[in-house]
């Protein structure tokens, strides 16, 4: 009788044997799901700053057609393919993600972004009045400037500059477009001032730089003015000087400051050698 009990017991011990055995495995199966989880966040990180843009975009193209429905990895496609220059399927791509479920007013800044890039200003405008005001952000007030300054309506321009400079702790970008905004208005003092506050705020922003030239050659000064300039730099601005100058008829100062261009350039400088001789054959 002993034995008829032992066999039933020894099946349980192996039911719960087998019970834990695949409750160990679910745990461990669960700890290696959080694992590639955490491997694949990062890995979308990296995909999304320092990898090749292309690279990219086919990296976030074979992880949406594994999972179709998950926004973040549209996000990814959609930046990617912005980041890669290829406006015209970002916008597709990014429209697709202001369409799903759990998009956010961001995402819509940034369809409103790509459509900017790809020239439809339009549907950028129409993209930017859906976002609730609520929604204050310094992309969001950037592109308004920018939506504004092609309809011309300067005011509503300057205002929405001035509030996305209040919202960045880098202005150099915004303070060279509200720049450029002045200097298509034929506002040239103002566009010389903001072009020179992008230039003390990031000195390595070359076309502010040249912007700023810009802006003095409208104002007929041909002379640089002291910002931090290396040798190419100052040959390329000097050469943008001497154009500037020839649009203003002062033929010949334009042609001494090409020369000027080509003796300061640390190598052949052949466009500057172009214009030059361009110049005096006419």
């Amino acid at each position: 009788m002993r034995h008829v009990f032992l066999i039933p017991a020894a099946i349980a011990g192996a039911l719960t044997l087998s019970a834990c055995a695949e409750k160990a495995e679910e745990t461990v199966e669960r700890a290696f799901q959080d694992v590639n989880v955490v491997d694949e966040s990062n890995l979308n990180d990296v995909m999304l700053t320092v990898a090749d843009p292309n690279e990219a975009v086919q990296y976030f193209t074979r992880a949406t057609k594994s999972a179709p429905d998950r926004i973040d990895l549209q996000r990814g496609l959609a930046k990617s393919l912005i980041r890669a220059k290829r406006n015209t399927e970002g916008v597709s791509a990014w429209t697709k993600v202001a369409s799903m479920p759990g998009a956010t007013s961001e995402d819509k800044v940034n369809l409103a972004d790509a459509l900017i890039r790809n020239g439809d200003w339009a549907k950028a405008e129409a993209t930017l009045d859906s976002v609730p005001p609520t929604h204050e952000t310094f992309q969001r007030y950037r592109l308004e400037a920018m939506v504004a300054d092609a309809n011309k309506e300067w005011s509503k321009s300057d205002s929405f500059y001035e509030t996305a400079m209040g919202l960045t702790t880098t202005p150099s970008g915004v303070l060279n477009n509200w720049g450029y905004s002045k200097l298509t208005r034929g506002d040239y003092a103002e566009a010389e001032r903001l072009f020179g506050d992008a230039i003390r705020q990031d000195q390595a922003l070359f076309t502010a730089k040249n912007n700023l030239i810009l802006a003095r050659g409208a104002q007929r000064k041909y002379t640089l003015p002291v910002i931090p300039m290396d040798q190419t730099e100052r040959a390329q601005l000097l050469h943008t000087l001497a154009l500037s100058a020839v649009k203003q008829g002062d033929v010949q100062t334009g042609k001494a400051l090409l020369r000027e261009a080509i003796n300061t350039h640390p190598q052949h400088f052949d466009e500057a050698v172009r214009s030059l001789k361009a110049l005096e054959n006419a």
